[in-house]
């Protein structure tokens, strides 16, 4: 049978006679990303009990019935949007090229993307808060998950020993220590910007304010690396 003699085949040349546009076709991978977009944004803001399928479907311009299809259920789709955004966050951090860089300015590079991606990306931090109040039940259970961080650490390990061999590096820093504080300078910051900017009275995410933060937490991993 060919294309022309099928339903949506016929449909597209009756449009087309009666100069109405063909009848769009449904993409499942563009379906399922813009789903996951507004799961992103659903889960962000309300956490996992909080959204609902029927505000993501309507964020998505989608319908309920493709979001089971797609994900199995809500669950589901709660672990592929955080399978999604530590992808991405993994996927930019190779952009960078970290091995053609000095190990100082390697450091640097990673400090300061790391920044610039919370900076960028709120609803990172907001999931990443919200499955730790699961107690990682949902990342537990992803192989994907585990996937994409096998190589982050030998990356990371990669520039301490390029660093120690170079003489700019002290030896038996533990790489994994490493990146949970510059994760967590950063972290602490932005999550406590309110409460904080009461206490010590500046508002934390003025222009200033964030570039002398930044320069603060490069300048404090590299020294904490220095011989």
């Amino acid at each position: 049978m060919t294309v022309a003699s099928t339903p949506a085949g016929r449909a597209t040349r009756a449009a087309k006679a009666d100069g109405a546009p063909a009848p769009r076709q449904r993409d499942p991978e563009v379906t399922k990303a813009r789903i996951l977009e507004a799961a992103k944004k659903e889960f962000a803001k309300l956490g996992l009990a909080g959204a609902r399928v029927e505000a993501i479907s309507t964020r998505a311009k989608s319908n309920k019935r493709m979001i089971y299809h797609y994900f199995g259920s809500k669950e589901q789709l709660f672990q592929a949007v955080l399978e999604d955004v530590y992808a991405d966050i993994r996927m930019a951090e190779l952009k960078l090229h970290l091995d053609h860089l000095s190990p100082e300015d390697a450091v640097a590079a990673l400090v300061a993307h790391t920044w610039n991606y919370y900076l960028k990306n709120p609803e990172f931090m907001t999931l990443v808060n919200s499955e730790n109040l699961h107690k990682a039940r949902h990342v537990k259970r992803s192989a994907r998950f585990k996937e994409l961080h096998h190589g982050f650490i030998s990356m990371l390990e990669r520039i301490l020993d390029r660093g120690v061999e170079a003489g700019v590096f002290r030896p038996g820093v533990d790489a994994r220590q490493l990146h949970i504080t510059m994760a967590a300078i950063g972290y602490y910051y932005l999550t406590n910007r309110y409460t904080s900017g009461v206490i010590f009275d500046f508002d934390f995410m003025e222009p200033d304010a964030l570039k002398k933060r930044l320069d603060f937490n490069i300048e404090t991993i590299l020294r904490l690396l220095r011989p």
